[in-house]
């Protein structure tokens, strides 16, 4: 999933090598675990591998960043927003957060479109923010409380 370059597109990163994909994985696997996770999701009829959601913890302002990738193949069934939701449960109630966010460049409105489902506000829109893969991009911040969390 990661390889492809439309995946990639509105992240800070370029498709990563196999290498870099591996040393990935193993900083995953060295994190301690109040800092978060990121859990695979694959299909229940065949366990393919289609996405990945994950959630990164600040456990000293009970906050955590939300994201989410998946296979092109697989974008548009609601899966991202089924495995983002049953995150979402699991930030709010084994981490103790506070609040959840999710940050994105504002024309990735697929992604948006998944954390306006799952109950998240619009906070913010950074216009041209940052410098990434050549241009200048914005940022939108999206976020939810845990007293608004309905599961």
């Amino acid at each position: 999933m990661r390889s492809h370059e439309d995946v990639t597109r509105w992240l800070y990163f370029e498709p990563p090598t196999e290498e870099q994909t591996r040393a990935w994985i193993d900083g995953i696997l060295a994190r301690p675990p109040e800092t978060g996770t990121v859990l695979a999701v694959e299909l229940r009829d065949t366990g393919e591998l289609i996405g990945n959601v994950n959630v990164v913890v600040d456990p000293d302002n009970r906050q955590g960043e939300i994201g989410f990738i998946f296979d092109p193949a697989h974008q548009g069934h609601g899966y991202a927003t089924e495995a983002a939701r049953a995150l979402l449960d699991d930030a709010f109630e084994r981490y103790g957060l506070h609040r959840v966010y999710g940050r994105l460049e504002p024309r990735n409105a697929a992604s948006a479109r998944v954390l306006e489902k799952l109950g998240m506000r619009r906070e913010a829109h950074l216009i041209e923010n940052e410098w990434v893969k050549g241009e200048w991009q914005s940022e939108a911040v999206y976020a939810l409380l845990a007293r608004e969390w309905a599961g």
